[in-house]
């Protein structure tokens, strides 16, 4: 497949040591692999590395047959890269039928260690891999910061003690590798700008929804999650454009029980990759038309518009060249992107369905795969999985 039909997109996994980042990805990228999602996906989800793809895959179906979670990792930073193609039948029709320019999506997944975020590094040459390791992530436009269902038990009353910890240690963190990451104090056009608060191992709390998850966030350490944004705009070019204590979602690798481990019983999983690939439409649409946007960034915001939309079976490329792009953008971009401002808002369930057929009809199962996404996250809102910023 030719590069120029593949498209990237990066999410980068933030949480403590022991958050269940490991166990995530393992699920996620095993339960892709079980032959009824196979059978039934319009897409295969296939690791890049052969080798990386076995040892999650094994991780997987450890936990499934032997009741056996991965082993923690320590100070291990790992990038996880999943190709997500097309079933090879519908491939050849969406060929045949010249239907998108894009045939598949690449995740990355960058899982940063959380060891970083408790304790300090050993010496220059960790303080070195720490900077090289968030460099790395720079490119993610989503990233996610787990908040553990764990020590959120353990800490039951008392929860606060734990969430100003976590979040006044990832604060300190970054702060920490400022200097490092910025050229001469000069803030940086590619930074995840989009951060999801969300909460692992979400089965122990089954009584919990996500606006529980939220309202508990809010109310227990607003000024906490103030403060880290704060910091995160100072990392970033136009640093209004920036989303933090706005998404919220419930994550579960499984439901673990002494001796069993039930990986069918999946939280939010499922929706990792539709909000990689329409989180960022949403956000960047929005942003596009903010009036006080520099050339840079907003160069930035309309390739990735392009881009995802391209991917999505929106359009085929953002019609007008950037030296037109001068102003307010509402308007013009409401005539360049007429379709994107619909698809990247919650869509009756009948509309999604009316989309999907129509797509299947017309063999552009881009465009069918685009409308599943939509789906499942409507189907998360409604199930009170995800709450989705209301700006």
């Amino acid at each position: 497949m030719s590069k120029n039909r593949v498209l990237e997109q990066q999410i980068a996994v933030f949480g403590e040591g022991g958050s269940g980042k490991t166990v995530l990805v393992s699920s996620f990228y095993g339960a892709a692999q079980e032959p009824d999602f196979v059978r039934n996906s319009r897409f295969h989800v296939v690791a890049d590395g052969q080798s990386q793809g076995h040892r999650l895959h094994q991780n997987y179906l450890e936990m499934r047959d032997e009741g056996q979670p991965p082993i923690a990792t320590r100070f291990a930073s790992t990038s996880y890269s999943f190709s997500i193609k097309l079933r090879a039948e519908l491939e050849v029709e969406a060929k045949s039928a010249k239907s998108a320019k894009f045939q598949a999506l690449r995740l990355v997944w960058h899982d940063y260690p959380g060891e970083w975020f408790e304790q300090g590094v050993s010496g220059p040459e960790e303080s070195e891999r720490r900077v090289e390791t968030f460099r790395s992530l720079l490119g993610s436009d989503v990233a996610f910061l787990l908040v553990d269902g764990q020590r959120l038990s353990d800490h039951a009353g008392d929860e606060e003690r734990y969430l100003r910890s976590l979040f006044t240690n990832f604060r300190n963190s970054l702060l920490s590798v400022r200097d490092d990451l910025l050229s001469n104090g000069k803030p940086l056009v590619d930074f995840p700008r989009i951060w999801v608060l969300a909460l692992s191992k979400s089965d122990l709390l089954p009584n919990w929804d996500v606006i529980t998850f939220r309202d508990l966030l809010i109310r227990k350490a607003a000024d906490e999650i103030d403060n880290l944004r704060s910091v995160l705009a100072g990392f970033v070019a136009d640093g209004q454009l920036l989303s933090l204590g706005e998404d919220f979602l419930l994550l579960s690798s499984a439901k673990f029980e002494p001796q069993k481990i039930e990986v069918s019983r999946r939280v939010g999983l499922d929706l990792v990759l539709p909000l990689a690939a329409v989180l960022p439409l949403q956000y960047h649409l929005r942003w596009a038309n903010t009036t006080k946007v520099s050339t840079e960034v907003l160069k930035s915001l309309v390739d990735s518009l392009g881009g995802i939309s391209a991917l999505l079976g929106m359009i085929k490329k953002v019609p007008l060249p950037l030296k037109v792009l001068k102003g307010p953008l509402g308007g013009i971009l409401s005539l360049a992107l007429p379709p994107i401002a619909d698809l990247a808002t919650q869509l009756p369930r009948k509309k999604v369905e009316e989309l999907v057929a129509n797509a299947s009809s017309r063999h552009d199962y881009i465009g069918a795969v685009r409308a599943d996404f939509i789906n499942d996250l409507n189907d998360g809102i409604e199930k009170q999985v995800f709450f989705r910023s209301l700006a």
